[in-house]
């Protein structure tokens, strides 16, 4: 199981506005010692809503989508996840208090478009809005929460809080890297394999730069997974790379 993002817009895809979720989510997630493992944007066609909801359904992994939860002609997201999910919408009885209670308290009457904005998947449960009190929605292990940043994050922190407190700082990957100086990457491709190989589970990466005038050329050459078996694959690398008559420098972590 891990955890994926859905980030949904017109506005994001065309370039009227730059997404900020994505970096946000990160940083909420790394603060509880999670990560995340994919982003997927869409532009706000429902079709295509439909099917990239099916695909993450049919998975275990934990969604966050973003966007798309209004009540205008261009907000999809409610109608296509009932659909992926295959379940019809149905008004949610706390979403509709809730909502009644926002908008009866700015002195305006209450529509029933705005009331739309509480139709979810059948079987949903609500997530709280502490900026409007408007909330979102989960269907099982996805969680929909709107475009709008100062609603969007303390709900998607009130997720992790609320369903996967468990999974908080549960040994998480680390990581170890060296520049290999004046390093070809495609000359340590069998060195890569041979390490994926003896160290199931574990991700080899490289990053390779041509260099710049102050930094010559090199390649960022890494592991990533549990944190007993990081240092004995970066010893392997090390030695290998040494045999080969290059040069490095270990790469300082993140702090």
């Amino acid at each position: 199981m891990g955890f994926g993002a859905l980030i949904i817009g017109d506005e994001i895809i065309r370039g009227k506005r730059q997404d900020k979720h994505f970096e946000r989510l990160r940083a909420i997630m790394a603060a509880r010692g999670l990560t995340l493992d994919w982003v997927l944007y869409q532009g706000d066609n429902r079709q295509r809503l439909i099917e990239a909801l099916k695909r993450s359904l049919a998975g275990d992994d934990v969604v966050f989508s973003f966007g798309g939860i209004g009540a205008t002609p261009d907000d999809h997201t409610r109608q296509a996840a009932a659909a992926a999910a295959g379940v019809p919408l149905a008004l949610h009885p706390e979403a509709v208090e809730k909502i009644r209670a926002r908008i009866t308290s700015l002195n305006r009457p209450v529509t029933p478009a705005m009331l739309e904005m509480g139709d979810f998947p059948q079987g949903s449960r609500i997530i709280p809005n502490p900026f409007n009190g408007i909330p979102g929605f989960s269907y099982a292990d996805h969680h929909f929460v709107p475009g709008f940043p100062e609603m969007a994050w303390p709900m998607v922190e009130w997720v992790l809080d609320t369903y996967y407190r468990d999974r908080f700082n549960a040994a998480p990957d680390v990581e170890a890297a060296i520049l290999v100086w004046d390093g070809i990457e495609g000359l340590l491709v069998d060195l890569m394999e041979r390490i994926e190989r003896d160290y199931p589970g574990m991700t080899v990466f490289s990053l390779p730069s041509v260099g710049t005038e102050t930094k010559r050329r090199h390649v960022e050459l890494g592991v990533r997974g549990r944190p007993e078996r990081v240092p004995l694959a970066m010893a392997e690398i090390e030695a290998d790379i040494a045999q080969r008559g290059l040069s490095f420098e270990r790469v300082e972590p993140a702090p």
